[in-house]
């Protein structure tokens, strides 16, 4: 039976979908823009659309509106802050190693975020929900994974690196969740629009800054390309708008988890359009995820 909670599912998958195309606009700015001023408009650009957002569901609901706690302040800082460390320490490791080794890294974020929501929060997972997460997870590495790629895994600098990044992005999922569920006396689609006006706002304050000291030029060149850097900003927002109702309702994990899909995207993506045959290695990857995430739905 459908119920409110489940409503996860579908915010998840709708998240995972707008990801895929705010990661396509901001590929398409990193070039003048840099790594950095392209991450940025994600934030800069997606902050009013989150006020805007904050807006409707107000008026919908008729819900007060909250004031900040000094607790949601503590969450939503780790949040916020360790979603920025953990890019920062994506890029070093793909500077230090391959892409898909360090997309295999990356991809521990579910089972470290199951990790830190047990510890945190006290998020309860089934041991069927701890199986099926490991199971997509070994799916996800073995789809990214190229002949000769393994040799990647003994050079410890970068696995240090990828690690310590899937890390701090499971503890931005926990962080920004814990934020969402303290929010007192509103439906939990006001509380999670609520802490993603707060987060956005933080990392745009933080990542502006940055720019400011280490790359003065970048800001103004960010101002310069506005058109398209709305319509990146309205998809980043738009995206975790979702995830964030997404974990209002379920564990960090099980969204992390389900967010796998984002590879079977991709996959369909490269397929359909540019024609690239499945390796059986990557078929077999795909089968694990379709069956860890198909576990972790139905239980």
């Amino acid at each position: 039976m459908f119920t409110i909670a489940s409503l996860w599912i579908p915010f998840t998958v709708t998240a995972a979908f707008a990801q895929v195309a705010r990661n396509a606009m901001q590929r398409s700015l990193t070039g003048p823009l840099g790594t950095w001023g392209a991450t940025n408009i994600r934030f800069l650009f997606g902050f009013p659309f989150a006020l805007i957002f904050f807006a409707l569901v107000i008026v919908v609901t008729g819900d007060p509106v909250p004031w900040p706690s000094a607790v949601f302040w503590l969450w939503l800082l780790l949040g916020a802050l360790t979603q920025i460390v953990g890019t920062g320490l994506m890029l070093l490791a793909m500077n230090d190693s391959s892409f898909v080794v360090t997309i295999a890294y990356l991809k521990t974020e579910a089972i470290q975020a199951a990790i830190f929501g047990f510890v945190f929060l006290g998020d309860h997972l089934t041991l069927l929900k701890v199986v099926a997460i490991v199971i997509a997870t070994a799916g996800v590495i073995i789809t990214a994974l190229r002949p000769g790629g393994a040799r990647g895994f003994a050079d410890i600098k970068p696995t240090t690196l990828g690690l310590l990044a899937a890390a701090c992005f499971a503890l931005s999922a926990v962080g920004f969740r814990g934020a969402i569920i303290i929010v007192p006396g509103v439906s939990f689609v006001t509380a999670a629009t609520y802490t993603l006006v707060f987060g956005l706002l933080v990392q745009t304050a933080v990542l502006t800054a940055y720019l400011f000291l280490r790359a003065p030029d970048v800001p103004g060149k960010i101002l310069a390309l506005w058109r398209p850097s709305m319509f990146a900003g309205f998809l980043g927002a738009f995206a975790s708008q979702f995830w964030f109702l997404a974990f209002a309702l379920t564990a960090a994990a099980n969204v992390r988890t389900l967010a796998l899909v984002e590879v079977l995207f991709a996959q369909a993506v490269s397929y359909y359009s540019f024609k690239q045959p499945l390796s059986l290695r990557e078929a077999g990857g795909i089968v694990l995820i379709v069956i860890g995430v198909g576990l972790l739905v139905s239980v």
